[in-house]
């Protein structure tokens, strides 16, 4: 080989080695910014084939996907002083590659680490502005906003932007969960007894009703039924007096005989007289011809 190709040879591998080294891709999962030592001169790279100063210049890249941070939890008390064992996830992602560089270095764990601590504040912050139920039950959907809405603007110095803020478990501490059983357990006896008692005052109002109507109906039936009789005997009475009228002698016959039959209705029955008691007189008079 001569000289001439030797040295042609030579330069077009220089030359694919230096346009290897200038060329570089960023695709559309990727954010992508230029450094010329040590100082961002470009920025905001679209998707494609893009070229640089071999040596001189170097590219970072970033992902543009969303994250997650999903630390381990966190304790927190409350406004009644309640500590509370806080379970969470935070979703974010890179806007602005150039403040992000130059907060962090690129160091995406750096940046894990910052946003964690600016997190917490926030969690520790919007927890202690509220009671046990509001961020349990209540206002749990507020709380998450509010945490989201303090943690944002720190965040963004960072050139990042939080997506999503989610709590997944709120729990008690090992160390007051027990107390806060026995108090719940207290309290659902409490509203049992108002309930009970309740329901046994009810009974009893109900008991004495039912009591206090059924006097009154066996009043009203007794009385109804003194009526009557008292119509009854006094019907009686009339039938007696106008048939003693008619014929004096067989209603006083009558009579007799009626109490006849009822002295001595019943065997074994035993009626020691005088014979001439006024009260055999028709036994007397009678001789049997009739």
């Amino acid at each position: 080989m001569t000289s001439g190709r030797f040295a042609f040879v030579v330069l077009l591998g220089l030359a694919f080695v230096v346009i290897g080294l200038s060329a570089f891709t960023v695709n559309e999962r990727e954010r992508a910014i230029k450094l010329q030592l040590g100082q961002v001169v470009e920025a905001d790279y679209q998707p494609g084939l893009h070229f640089k100063w071999p040596v001189v210049q170097n590219i970072r890249k970033f992902p543009k996907r969303i994250l997650t941070i999903s630390d381990r939890p966190e304790r927190v008390f409350t406004a009644e002083n309640e500590a509370l064992q806080v379970d969470f996830f935070v979703k974010w992602r890179i806007v602005d590659p150039v403040r992000f560089y130059t907060s962090t270095g690129g160091a995406q764990v750096v940046a894990n680490d910052r946003l964690s601590e600016i997190i917490k504040n926030a969690v520790v912050t919007e927890f202690g502005k509220r009671t046990v139920v509001e961020a349990i039950s209540v206002g749990r959907a507020e709380l998450m906003r509010d945490m989201l809405s303090t943690a944002a603007p720190t965040a963004e110095d960072l050139g990042v932007e939080l997506i999503d803020f989610r709590v997944k478990q709120v729990e008690f501490m090992d160390d007051v969960r027990n107390s806060v059983y026995q108090q719940m357990a207290a309290e659902r006896a409490r509203i049992a007894a108002e309930r009970r008692a309740t329901g046994r005052a009810v009974a009893e109002e109900k008991r004495a009703g039912a009591d206090r109507e059924r006097t009154i109906i066996l009043a009203d039936a007794y009385r109804d039924g003194q009526k009557i009789r008292g119509t009854g005997d006094a019907r009686a009475a009339e039938i007696y007096a106008s048939a003693y009228n008619r014929d004096p002698e067989f209603y006083a016959f009558y009579r007799s005989i009626d109490a006849y039959r009822k002295s001595m209705g019943k065997p074994g029955d035993l009626l020691v007289l005088d014979p001439n008691n006024d009260f055999f007189r028709y036994l007397n008079e009678s001789d049997g011809s009739r």
